[in-house]
């Protein structure tokens, strides 16, 4: 994702980001007046923060005759750039759970969310064949910044994921791991196996799926 590139320091385009961060959208009036450069130096940067989706242009409000300008407000993604500590909040709230509920419910909850999980993901696969639900998985989790690829041998699909969603709690919590597979093994309406796991090292988790075995 382009943010990650992006500091929130003194440059122009670190301050454009902290000035509408602050006060909502602007216009190129109000940069001008905050940051004392051009208007041409301003709609530089604006292309290029646009360009990276992190700013964009809507129609200002009437505010009498003439016709409306535009301002400037941050996108969704222009919120990696800022502090997010959902991880240490996981992280308690999953203590407090087991400490107040006790492994076994937290385990059933684990179970809930994961089956939720599922369902989210369920309404985006596309394709019949496992290899083409794979695929439609794998893509999914590049769209969610995931980076991902897949691997054959023989009757087995590998689904590889090179980065861990929920890597800081799956470092204290290895059943965070086994809630993923489930994920994965209702989405694609396989078995799914992790073989191989970052968490023990590796560069990768990697995930052998096969079609899903019948009763006779």
């Amino acid at each position: 994702m382009s943010s990650l590139y992006y500091r929130l320091d003194d440059s122009p385009r670190g301050r454009i980001i902290q000035l509408i961060q602050r006060h909502g959208s602007l216009d190129i009036k109000e940069l001008r007046s905050a940051l004392g450069v051009s208007d041409t130096a301003i709609r530089q940067q604006l292309r290029r923060l646009q360009a990276d989706g992190l700013i964009r242009a809507s129609r200002a409000p009437s505010r009498g005759p003439g016709r409306p300008g535009q301002v400037y407000e941050l996108t969704p993604e222009a919120r990696d750039l800022f502090a997010s500590y959902s991880e240490d909040l996981a992280l308690n709230l999953y203590a407090e759970l087991l400490a107040d509920q006790g492994p076994e419910v937290v385990s059933r909850l684990l179970d809930r969310v994961g089956a939720r999980l599922a369902r989210q993901y369920e309404g985006q696969i596309t394709g019949k064949a496992l290899q083409e639900r794979v695929h439609s998985l794998s893509q999914i989790l590049d769209d969610k910044g995931i980076m991902s690829d897949i691997s054959r041998d023989a009757d087995v699909i590998f689904l590889h994921e090179y980065h861990c969603p929920y890597h800081e709690l799956a470092e204290v919590h290895r059943e965070i791991c086994e809630m993923e597979r489930g994920v994965m093994a209702q989405v694609l309406n396989a078995d799914v196996e992790l073989t191989v796991c970052m968490m023990d090292g590796h560069h990768s988790c990697s995930f052998a799926v096969r079609p899903q075995m019948r009763n006779a």
